[in-house]
């Protein structure tokens, strides 16, 4: 009963309004600083993804193939971000990894405007995007650590700030791009590493409760620790989560590389319908997130929610796949219910991965269980351009609706598995107990007595 009046407390305050919440958020000061960094990093970002394929089209004289390959770098390098930050984390304050994130990105970022060879450029772009990673992750620590059992009221505020710093961020780059010379293109990458710059200061002003790598974790979901002596990679229900939650991050790929390309490529609505997906998605975000984490504040109603985001995906792909039957009006309307489908499928991952991924994780070794949980995301944003172009947008409409079945199904084997293994955690005995004066069977409340 007063696990259920704290979660309805927990909700009220939830509700309570964004602009309510970003001044209070779960960790107070700290958390709010974070937040506030976390918006002008995705700030700097959206300047820079806006920007950059330009800049080395037109600026430095990539040809395609040269672009394709930087590219591909630096998805590599991103996926071993993750695991290399967790696994420092365990050993190191996570704000002063984050720190050092940002300014190895304000380094290499900052030489990105005086180098033009090809293989220098390979190298600072792959640094850039690794230590983009592994903030990421760092940044999910952190959160970890201040929010506490709040940590799903901290997510909700973060992508909203998050999403509200990418799109000024794009919109500063819109004046940049309309002016189109080189001091412009160079401007805009000065304004990303200035986001590293101030990111990093406001970081240093943070003060990180001690403990190394440990996090704080959700009562009743610290119980017991399958394999947690063996660390992730050799815990085989854990790399199981990681390697389902690749296909549960899809719904990224499906708008910023599908929707756009569909649209272009196989229906008859107009290319200028595309800046809306955007515009749909981010305003969606920021209003939305807070209300959807309400409803999701433990780790079993994020496994639920995992299996909602298999039918919102569903749902996204047929329509997809019905697009090019209709007109213009037909195309347009299929496209647009696509998006909101696929931003709502996003707003179901966004509280569903985090929160699980901490809380099938054991508390002692949860930093490096995180960043291995980390290279989910990022495996995807590498092969779910990869996996659309090549394979679902050729097969058709058909490959949409095999697309979107795959995913169906494999959120719910993500579902139950997850659910065992909440199970096998909460009814694990507690350590504490005496073998002598153990009881025959494990009391399940016996960790939060």
């Amino acid at each position: 009963m007063r696990r259920g009046r704290k979660i309805r407390r927990t909700q009220e305050r939830q509700e309570a309004g964004l602009l309510a919440q970003l001044r209070r958020p779960p960790g107070g000061r700290d958390a709010r600083i974070m937040l506030l960094t976390q918006a002008l990093d995705r700030a700097g970002t959206g300047v820079w993804a806006a920007s950059s394929v330009l800049y080395f089209t037109f600026v430095v004289g990539l040809d395609a193939g040269q672009l394709g390959l930087l590219l591909g770098a630096a998805g590599v390098a991103g996926i071993a971000g993750s695991p290399l930050a967790g696994h420092l984390a365990d050993r190191f304050q996570v704000r002063t990894l984050l720190i050092g994130c940002h300014l190895i990105r304000l380094a290499a970022l900052g030489a990105l405007l005086l180098v033009t060879d090809f293989r220098l450029l390979l190298l600072l772009f792959a640094v850039t995007h690794l230590g983009d990673r592994a903030a990421k992750t760092l940044e999910m620590l952190f959160a970890t650590r201040v929010a506490g059992e709040r940590r799903s009221t901290y997510q909700a505020l973060s992508r909203s700030s998050a999403n509200a710093g990418y799109a000024l961020g794009a919109g500063l780059a819109a004046i940049g791009l309309a002016v189109g010379t080189r001091g412009a293109y160079q401007v805009l990458i000065l304004a990303n590493a200035l986001s590293f710059l101030i990111a990093a200061v406001l970081v240093w002003r943070t003060r990180e409760p001690r403990g190394g790598g440990l996090v704080v974790a959700r009562p009743g979901a610290e119980a017991g620790a399958p394999a947690s002596g063996a660390g992730p990679w050799r815990d085989r229900g854990y790399l199981r989560f990681v390697l389902l939650d690749i296909p549960m991050n899809l719904d990224d790929s499906i708008i910023g590389v599908g929707l756009p390309l569909w649209l272009v490529g196989h229906t008859t609505a107009p290319h200028a319908l595309i800046p809306a997906f955007l515009v749909i998605n981010t305003v969606l975000v920021v209003a939305l997130q807070l209300r959807v984490s309400a409803r999701v504040p433990d780790a079993r109603r994020a496994a639920g929610a995992v299996a909602v985001y298999g039918l919102l995906t569903l749902a996204c792909c047929v329509f997809l796949a019905a697009a090019p039957a209709g007109g213009v009006w037909a195309a347009s309307a299929a496209l647009l219910t696509a998006a909101v489908l696929a931003t709502a499928a996003e707003l179901m991952r966004s509280v569903s991965s985090w929160e699980l991924a901490v809380s099938l994780a054991p508390r002692e070794a949860r930093a490096s269980y995180l960043g291995v949980a980390g290279m989910a995301q990022s495996v995807q944003k590498s092969a779910g351009p990869l996996l659309l172009t090549g394979a679902v947008m050729a097969a058709g409409p058909a490959g949409w609706l095999a697309l979107g079945a795959g995913v169906a199904g494999l959120s719910l084997v993500q579902r139950r598995a997850s659910l065992r293994r909440l199970d096998r955690l909460t009814a694990a005995p507690a350590p504490a107990v005496p073998a002598a004066s153990a009881p025959a069977a494990p009391a399940p409340g016996a960790d939060t007595a």
